[in-house]
């Protein structure tokens, strides 16, 4: 840190790089200009560098002061765009999501959301790491866990983790009862959620390991059941649409209640904006509407 000039030092420089003035980069730091003057030289002093050419009517680069403007300048936008992530900005909404709720679930719904707010942005970040509230600029999370999640945070329950095997119907055209035992034989779709054995136990069969294919993320698994590659498990919520346009059926009618359940979760204090608590009484709204099966 001993080699980093004073930061009030690097300040003036980069505002008299920008205006190429004393009297107009005091301006815009709110400082007198004679304190910009003095500024710039206790760097050059420090540096060991000249920086700029005075001129009768401002200033002008020498080509050390050029290349080193340019890096500084760099870094101060950075501080300005890490900051920024961190306050809160009216109508500008950032929501985490894992990639298969956000294929499944929030995306196909944002038509009816735009339409209700259209003066919010809503940023989507998808994502399976958990992600920070303060450093990723996050304002409203939806993840799998149980309360209580912590004193800082408010939660409200979505979607109960209601987990249903389905597949397309091409995969059982005789449209014949799926007992476990032929259930135990078609081709399984697993996800990293590695729900099937548990499933399979619900049925009281024994997971024998039978051969399937393998995908990181539910949205892919379930892509891949509607193309009639196999039966996949997945939350009944992510699957509704498929299940009632008849693109999938289920295939029995048993239903594995998830360890955790899906929670809306938001930080309490500053970071709610008016724009935040209308994204949540939206997300609260569209979610019953779906349980209850309305359109």
């Amino acid at each position: 840190m001993t080699q980093i000039p004073p930061l009030n030092a690097l300040r003036a420089f980069e505002a008299a790089g920008r205006f190429l003035n004393f009297r107009a980069a005091a301006e815009d730091i709110g400082v007198t200009q004679g304190a910009v003057a003095q500024q710039v030289r206790m760097l050059e002093a420090r540096l060991g560098v000249r920086l700029f050419e005075r001129l009768p009517k401002g200033l002008a680069f020498t080509a050390a002061g050029r290349g080193y403007h340019a890096r500084i300048a760099e870094a101060f936008a950075a501080i300005r765009e890490a900051t920024g992530t961190l306050l809160p900005e009216a109508g500008k909404v950032t929501i985490s999501v894992t990639p298969s709720l956000a294929a499944k679930w929030l995306i196909p719904n944002l038509p009816a959301f735009t339409t209700a707010h259209p003066d919010i942005d809503l940023r989507i970040l998808a994502t399976e790491a958990t992600s920070s509230f303060q450093t990723d600029g996050v304002d409203l999370a939806i993840r799998l866990g149980n309360p209580p999640f912590g004193a800082s945070l408010d939660a409200w329950l979505l979607f109960l983790n209601e987990v249903v095997a389905v597949a397309a119907p091409s995969l059982l055209p005789d449209n014949a009862p799926v007992t476990p035992e032929r259930l135990a034989g078609l081709t399984r779709l697993h996800t990293s959620h590695d729900t099937w054995p548990a499933f399979l136990s619900l049925l009281g069969l024994r997971d024998k390991g039978a051969r399937g294919l393998r995908f990181s993320q539910v949205a892919l698994a379930i892509d891949a059941a509607l193309a009639g590659q196999g039966v996949v498990l997945a939350s009944r919520f992510l699957v509704a649409p498929d299940l009632a346009a008849g693109r999938l059926v289920q295939v029995v009618p048993d239903v594995l209640h998830g360890a955790a359940d899906f929670h809306l979760l938001s930080p309490r204090g500053a970071r709610r904006t008016d724009s935040v608590a209308l994204v949540v009484e939206w997300l609260l709204e569209r979610a019953a509407m779906d349980k209850s099966g309305a359109v």
